[in-house]
Formats: structure tokens, C-alpha cells, sequence
């Protein structure tokens, strides 16, 4: 059996994503600033995918724009919201995505920018007490904290935050890589200026995601070159990405409540095997609520073991696919920055499961039982 559950990494691309995007791998393949038919036709899929993208987020086609994927659009939002707005202090957490704490570390060196880190707890909860002090002390700040942390599952309230930044008159962005798609977005309610969205995180291809940038907070371009995407980003657009980026979130939105009951299910029964299964078996972050945390994470932490450093290579011979923390550092052989800011123990074993529409409890009872191999206990019997 091959199992995979490396889902915030990436998900398996849906075929009916395929479908849609075929037709302009092949027959429709004008460039979409062209003026003759060729192009025209592939300008009307552009915009008709903007149109369906917007309509799902419940906001304008004007303020949606596409991007080659969430970094790009992280980078966007913040480098450009600083120079246009003339920021002054930065404010984030320790647990963002490499996207947002390498951007903002790099802005506030070369800008001289003040740039504030706040504190999270042993989950890795913030403290927005901090956060209203931090903004009360420092106008004119902008904030980027993400919706759905990859790692441990935490979620941030974009509601409250977006009050609170409103309250200020703070910028705020916020990373939604991980949450498009899979929990409701209402951008006409929502208080914020920016979010980042990726294809590949809800069964659309790689390469291609969206940004949001709200209409009264309009921002100067990051790329540079050509007019398109109202000229917010020049180069020619990834026509067959952005038509399977709609495809994709339109059905991931059309199925998402069948979607949550089913991986939140297949998450809880994996958190019951191996609690029943490990006598000390732990959860990083909030991931092991499982009402109030990405139900896609289960980020898990393993008993000491001599064989700890070996897991997910061992577990690959058993052709599971997991994680020791986000696939953006998977080079990196530094260990993962989230674990580090929570103080997770450098003696257990830490594992990120993630899971999809695909999964099945089959394959649960298959992973615990190849874990319990890997650590000499004996699997509960289902």
C-alpha cells in the first residue's frame, strides 16, 4: 500500500482539474494579450476563472490577482504595502511560513524598519494583548499573521484581527495558503487588506495561485514589465493554471462541508489509534484539537526513541508519505523554526500527517500499524 499524507505540502491533482485545463494546454494556446481570436478566447477563460475565484471569496473580480503561486503572493502584498504606504513597523509571529518571516526580516533590514515579533505559547497560541500594545505604541504598522498555520494546525481569528488592525489603522495581511479552500472566506466581511492563495493546496496544479488586495488599499506592482493583470504583474499569464485554479476551488468549495466531515473524521480516528497505541504520545500545537485547528494537521510527537532521527525514512520504505515540518525547508538542515518557537522536545520525534479528500481510514489502520512496527509496541486491533 502507498499512503500519502503530506497534504499541506501538496495535494494530488483533481482529475476534473485536468479536464478543465486541457484544452488550453492544446487547442486554446494564443497569448491572452493578443488581439486576434486566438487571444481573445483565452483572455475571456482568464477572466471568467477571476470572476468565479471572486465570487467564491464573496468579493470584486477587481481585487483578485494571479500570481505563480502563494510566495509570490506573500511578497507582493508586503513589500509592496510597505513602500506604498510608507510602513513603519513590522509585526508578526515565529510561526509564519518562510514566505512571510524571510520577506519581512529582509524589508525591515533594507528599510530600517522596526520589527516586532510576538510571542506564542507552549501551542503556539499568540497574545493579542501583546498585539494592541504593539499597534497602540507604533502607527502606521503593518501586521501579517496567517489564517492556518502548515505546521501544527493553529488558527488565527481574521475577524478579531481585522478589528483590531482596523481599530489602528493598520495594514493587514495574512497568509491563507493553507485555509483557501478549506474553511470559509468572506472577503466582504473580512477586515483585511491582502491574503495569498495557492492552487496546489486544494487539488489544483502547482505554479499558480492568487492574491487578493483590497480595492481601497490598492498597491504599486511587484513585478514590473507589462500590463497585464491591470498592470499589477507583468508577464504572460499561466492560462491553463489559472482556469484549473478556479476549476479547483470551485469544487473544493462546492464540496467543502463533505470534505471537512470526512478528513476531520479520518483525523480524529488517527488521533485515537495512536493514542491507543502509544503510552506517550503527544500533539504539537493546537493540532490535536481537533475542533478548533486545521482539520487537514495532525502534527504529531513520538516518544525519545534511538531510532527517531530515522522515522520518516523509514516510514518512507513503507511508502508512507508524512513530514517533519514544512516542504518549502525540506533542504534545509536546519529543524523546523514553528517547533522551535513552541519549544517542542528535541528528544521525541516530531511527524506532520496531513490529510485529504483521498484518504481513507484503511490506510490510518496501515500507517499505525507500521509505526507501532518502527517502535516495537503492539498495535490495538480494530
Amino acid at each position: 500500500m502507498r499512503v500519502y499524507l503530506d497534504n499541506a505540502a501538496t495535494t494530488p491533482l483533481d482529475k476534473a482539474v485536468v479536464e478543465a485545463m486541457l484544452p488550453y494546454m492544446t487547442e486554446h494556446f494564443g497569448n491572452p494579450s493578443s488581439i486576434h481570436s486566438f487571444g481573445s478566447k483565452v483572455r475571456a477563460a482568464i477572466e471568467q476563472a477571476r470572476k468565479k475565484v471572486a465570487t467564491l471569496l464573496n468579493t470584486s473580480p477587481s481585487e483578485i490577482f494571479f500570481t505563480s503561486g502563494g510566495t509570490e503572493a506573500d511578497n507582493t502584498a508586503l513589500r509592496c504595502a510597505i513602500e506604498t504606504y510608507e510602513i513603519k513597523h513590522l509585526i508578526s509571529s515565529p510561526l509564519e511560513h518562510h514566505a512571510v518571516s524571510h520577506t519581512l526580516e529582509d524589508l525591515a533590514r533594507c528599510y530600517q524598519i522596526n520589527y516586532s515579533l510576538l510571542k506564542v505559547d507552549s501551542k503556539g497560541n499568540i497574545n493579542l494583548d501583546e498585539l494592541e500594545t504593539l499597534l497602540q505604541k507604533n502607527p502606521n504598522s503593518l501586521v501579517s499573521l496567517m489564517h492556518g498555520n502548515n505546521e501544527i494546525g493553529n488558527l488565527n481569528d481574521l475577524a478579531v484581527l481585522g478589528d483590531l488592525c482596523e481599530k489602528y489603522q493598520a495594514y493587514f495581511h495574512s497568509d491563507t495558503v493553507q485555509t483557501v479552500g478549506h474553511f470559509p472566506l468572506d472577503l466582504q466581511k473580512l477586515k483585511v487588506h491582502s491574503i495569498a492563495g495557492a492552487a496546489h493546496k486544494f487539488h489544483g496544479p502547482k505554479g499558480v495561485g492568487f492574491m487578493y488586495i483590497k480595492n481601497d488599499k490598492k498597491l504599486k506592482p511587484f513585478i514590473t514589465g507589462g500590463s497585464q493583470e491591470r498592470n499589477m504583474r507583468g508577464g504572460t499569464e499561466n492560462v491553463y493554471g489559472i482556469v484549473g485554479l478556479a476549476k479547483a476551488l470551485e469544487l473544493a468549495v462546492g464540496e467543502m462541508e463533505a470534505h471537512r466531515q470526512h478528513i476531520t473524521a479520518l483525523k480524529t480516528y488517527m488521533k485515537q489509534r495512536l493514542a491507543e497505541t502509544f503510552d506517550n504520545i503527544q500533539f504539537n500545537g493546537e493540532s490535536g484539537n481537533v475542533s478548533n485547528s486545521l482539520y487537514t494537521v495532525l502534527n504529531v510527537s513520538f516518544p525519545p526513541s534511538e531510532d527517531n532521527d530515522m522515522l520518516l525514512f523509514n516510514l518512507d520504505i513503507h511508502k508512507i508519505a508524512a513530514s517533519g515540518g514544512s516542504a518549502c525547508s525540506s533542504g534545509s538542515s536546519v529543524g523546523s523554526h514553528v517547533l522551535a518557537a513552541i519549544g517542542a522536545s528535541k528528544d521525541r520525534a516530531n511527524v506532520r500527517f496531513s490529510f485529504s479528500k483521498y484518504n481513507t481510514q484503511e490506510e490510518i489502520d496501515y500507517v499505525v500499524s507500521k509505526l507501532a512496527a518502527l517502535y516495537k509496541v503492539e498495535s490495538v486491533a480494530v
